[in-house]
């Protein structure tokens, strides 16, 4: 297992089992990525073509929804699952609206681990730090982030937890996961949420797209727009509500069949 500081293995890479943010990496158009995750993101790509240009819709919707956040003065977020590093990061967003923003990564994945120290030796590394810990076990999470001391809990955070949610099933109780993290931040924090959905395929698409999941390292767990609306019970969602990414809030006119696009997002701030 990969800790802060050491170094990355073949085997902790596992390069011959497809990987979900590898093959993520490859829809973005990274290098990111191995053989295996190309072949089976090209066999996800066949079933459903959309999926390069969802990923690439949920990168923008990430950014304005991060923008938005830190322009209401949160200046401090806590990024789960954030994937391999490319242009954009939250970081950087939130920095651009505020220089002094505080950023803690979590992922459970050796190479975006990998990949988050290089970025950690960069300039400013002092208000950004990666710690490895597993969504599935939030309260072991939140103990990890308090370890890591640079963000204050008792002020408002801003959750982001952006395209991650898809990979948990049912029995890894992903409303739980999310009202746990919840419970630890104040009032005035934001979660900033995306999470796929197969409301607008046909099932055999589903079928095939889930089936190239079953063979990676995360299932693909597509949620209606009522079970995606769940996960901000309690919480005043910010306008339009939960919609496909790239109607939230968009900085241009969106694009024909932008409200069939299989990701959902949306932003609310806990009262």
């Amino acid at each position: 297992m990969w800790e802060p500081g050491g170094a990355v293995t073949a085997a902790d890479l596992r390069p011959d089992i497809p990987h979900p943010a590898r093959m993520y990496d490859y829809y973005l158009g990274g290098k990111d990525n191995f053989p295996a995750d190309r072949a089976a993101a090209e066999k996800a790509l066949a079933a459903n073509p959309e999926f390069r240009s969802t990923a690439r819709a949920n990168r923008g919707f990430l950014t304005r929804a991060v923008r938005r956040v830190a322009g209401l003065g949160i200046d401090q977020f806590l990024d789960i699952g954030t994937g391999i590093p490319t242009a954009g990061n939250t970081h950087e967003i939130a920095r651009a609206a505020d220089p002094g923003a505080r950023v803690v990564y979590v992922d459970n994945d050796p190479i975006v681990l990998s990949h988050a120290r290089a970025l950690m030796a960069g300039a400013g590394r002092g208000h950004t730090t990666v710690i490895q810990a597993d969504l599935r076990r939030p309260s072991e999470l939140l103990d990890a982030v308090r370890a890591a001391d640079l963000l204050d809990l008792s002020r408002p955070v801003g959750l982001v937890l952006a395209a991650v949610l898809h990979f948990l099933r049912d029995e890894d109780q992903p409303y739980r996961v999310v009202a746990t993290l919840l419970d630890a931040l104040p009032a005035g924090s934001h979660l900033v949420l995306s999470h796929g959905t197969a409301d607008f395929i046909p099932a055999e698409v589903r079928d095939r797209v889930t089936g190239v999941y079953d063979k990676a390292t995360a299932p693909l767990v597509g949620r209606s727009r009522a079970e995606v609306r769940a996960f901000f019970d309690g919480l005043d969602l910010l306008d339009p509500g939960v919609v496909t990414v790239p109607l939230w809030q968009p900085d241009t006119d969106p694009a024909p069949g932008a409200d069939r696009v299989s990701m959902y997002g949306a932003v609310a701030r806990k009262p």
